[in-house]
């Protein structure tokens, strides 16, 4: 496909401002932008006029379907299909689509996680059109972006809080920049770009996993001789498989509008990545929701699999989801854009503030907005950004913020060329501040890229825990500049009293874990300790002053979290157990077995075998050892199966009887792998999975 084609093509399976208004009267595209801009509900006028048009456009480009698209707390999309055709009543069928339809459906609630929100019998729950996010055609249906709530009100996914944190941080900026004296801001939204880190494996290999099938990563598998270690992958020359992958990936994410920037290598094998330009949040939400399905469709037609687990290889990195976060005004400022001055820059430092106060005070959230069984394997491993929350921002803002504490003026200096030393290279401008991989949360230029999201996981709840804090310390910010402090007072407070949360060194050090710790920072290292912080009174009440969460709609999450913990675990358990009992373990006794036959042959021709009876009792000694590793899994298994706890009770249980008995019997059954002959080893293994393509 040509380029001019590309740009042609440009967004055609997605239902654009652009789309609307060509197809809509005048009046009713400033009806609905009105709306939009004053806060205000779509009368049902307007709905239907622009559900008829949305219609036509979603027929004209091939579709027979419509579907309410939603996010439920299962961590993935949901979508049911009804037809537009409707029946006449005389023999024939007619198209259908009205604008009570768009704008609500009505799928089954009891079929989702609710947390106990819902019973089983109480089946009803509303989806809501998001008019704020664009409808798209996929496979002959119009997809219509939505909400999902329960039938008394209580959000069910990750949308719904997240439109309303939007809410809350567009009011606390404005409140905060008329303070300030930027009276002119009306509105203000967060922008967002999320890189997505994948692998891709052949198609062959993952059918012969029985434990990338079913859990998406392997929960055996010894090392192949080569891992990352020559650090010849990262950024290296794309395989020709991997780039026509790539090719087909982006020009059908340009169809949806989705606007894909960068592709390249990653840094372990078999893994890469894909970054998209910065949208509105709700907007990027949805694009990497899309992104996630398009990867996986795309892949299996060019015989591959892509796996958006966060761990799927062991000894190698992990995959993960960098959220690129900045706040911009309708007036086009971005605030955490320093400038030419940062010193002078108010509104840059204002937020800044809130940004050090809001890390600092709510680390327990912004850990909790990234954990699950899959990101654990992740957090702290000497490959992401550790588990400990903490925030980097470089030489030239930590000298800032010393001055403002100390009250120095700083002398504002000419920016530094970069010299390359090479005589025809002219020089060039270069960065303020250099970047820090070890870093969860870190500046970067004019943004706070968030890098310890996980890459399977949804945007939605780490934004709606930015969105959050952000909003929750501007206000308080607001508040003690209504009081009578100076602005540059507050701001000084807030830096000087949550200074602590600013490192600048290595996160992966076991320096900077007991420096941590002296400094009384958080260190949840898995999912179980994390989501103690959902029944935190001050998080609570931080939720309820915004209006994001209600305390029932936050218990359900903490039940639902654990949940999906214990079913992760549980499902990864039974797999081994299956694996090992039926594939490998078969497979150890039949090399074994004929192992022992060739020492017995190589006897009887008078030569010693002494060292072939060595290695047969090393392998029997494994063996035996792997037989009891996976009786205790199974006992444990059952325990927690028969368990009566409490939910988080019982996910401690899943997590230090049946997760360590799992990691203990992995490391024999790998130990095994480096010895038994590979032809009897009954599934595909690293060197095939990470260098097959």
């Amino acid at each position: 496909m040509d380029m001019n084609k590309i740009i042609e093509t440009y967004g055609c399976k997605t239902f654009t401002d652009d789309t609307m208004k060509a197809r809509i009267p005048k009046s009713t595209y400033k009806a609905f932008h009105e709306a939009l801009q004053n806060g205000e509900a779509l009368s049902r006028e307007t709905a239907t006029v622009i559900a008829n048009a949305m219609k036509i456009w979603a027929m004209e480009n091939g579709a027979t379907h419509f579907t309410h698209w939603f996010m439920p707390m299962t961590g993935l999309t949901a979508e049911k299909h009804d037809s537009f055709l409707e029946p006449d009543g005389q023999g024939h069928a007619i198209t259908e689509f009205s604008g009570k339809t768009l704008r609500k459906g009505e799928p089954d609630a009891s079929s989702f996680p609710s947390g106990g929100l819902r019973a089983t019998f109480e089946a009803r729950g509303y989806t809501a059109w998001d008019c704020t996010s664009p409808a798209f055609v996929k496979e002959g249906s119009l997809y219509i972006p939505t909400l999902f709530c329960s039938y008394t009100g209580e959000a069910l996914d990750k949308k719904t809080p997240l439109l309303r944190s939007m809410d809350a941080l567009n009011s606390a900026v404005v409140r905060l920049m008329h303070l300030i004296g930027h009276t002119e801001v009306t509105s203000a939204y967060a922008s967002v770009g999320a890189e997505q880190e994948y692998f891709l494996v052949d198609d062959r290999y993952f059918q012969e996993r029985m434990d990338l099938k079913l859990t998406g990563r392997t929960l055996f598998g010894a090392m192949a001789p080569k891992g990352q270690e020559l650090e010849d992958h990262y950024f290296g020359s794309l395989k020709r498989k991997v780039a026509a992958f790539m090719k087909d990936l982006d020009e059908e994410l340009w169809k949806y509008g989705i606007p894909s920037k960068t592709k390249h290598n990653e840094a372990a094998p078999a893994q890469h990545e894909v970054a998209c330009v910065y949208t509105r949040m709700n907007i990027t939400t949805d694009n990497n929701h899309l992104l996630m399905i398009l990867m996986q469709d795309v892949a299996k037609k060019h015989g591959l699999r892509c796996l958006l687990h966060e761990k799927p290889f062991e000894g190698i990195n992990g995959s993960g989801k960098h959220d690129n976060f900045s706040i911009i005004t309708n007036t086009g400022m971005n605030l955490f854009n320093p400038g030419a001055n940062p010193e002078e820059n108010i509104p840059f430092l204002a937020a800044l503030a809130c940004t050090i106060k809001g890390v600092d005070e709510y680390a327990d959230l912004l850990r909790m907005s990234i954990a699950t069984a899959g990101n654990d394997h992740r957090l702290g491993a000497n490959e992401a950004p550790p588990a400990i929350i903490s925030m980097f921002l470089g030489d030239e803002l930590d000298e800032l913020i010393e001055n403002i504490i100390t009250g120095k003026v700083k002398t504002h200096a000419q920016g530094a060329r970069f010299q390359t030393g090479v005589s025809v290279v002219p020089t060039f401008s270069k960065d303020t501040t250099d970047r820090n991989r070890t870093s969860p949360f870190a500046f970067t230029g004019n943004k706070f890229e968030f890098r310890a999201v996980g890459s399977s996981q949804s945007i939605a709840g780490p934004n709606t825990i930015l969105n959050s804090m952000l909003a929750d310390e501007m206000n308080k910010m607001s508040d003690a500049i209504e009081s009578g402090k100076e602005v540059i007072e507050v701001i000084r407070d807030f830096i000087k009293d949550h200074q602590r949360i600013i490192f600048n060194g290595d996160g992966y050090s076991a320096e900077w874990e007991a420096e941590a710790a002296r400094r009384g920072l958080l260190n949840n290292k898995n999912t179980v300790a994390a989501l103690e912080c959902l029944r935190t009174p001050k998080n609570l009440e931080m939720f309820d002053r915004l209006g994001v969460y209600t305390n029932v709609e936050l218990a359900s999450r903490y039940e639902i979290l654990l949940e999906n913990y214990i079913k992760t675990i549980q499902l990864e358990a039974l797999t081994a157990i299956k694996m090992a009992k039926t594939q490998i373990y078969p497979a150890i006794v039949s090399y074994l077995g004929d192992f022992s036959a060739d020492i017995l042959a190589t006897k009887e021709l008078g030569l010693d075998t002494s060292f072939l009876v060595e290695d047969a009792q090393k392998i029997t000694t494994l063996l035996s050892q792997m037989k009891d590793e996976l009786t205790l899994l199974e006992n444990n298994v059952s325990k927690c199966q028969e368990s009566k706890a409490a939910v988080g009770e019982l996910a401690a249980l899943w997590r230090d009887d049946v997760f360590v008995n799992m990691e203990a019997l992995r490391k024999t059954v790998d130990q095994l792998e480096v010895i038994v002959d590979e032809k009897y080893w009954p599934m595909p293994t690293y060197m095939e999975l990470l260098f097959g393509i």
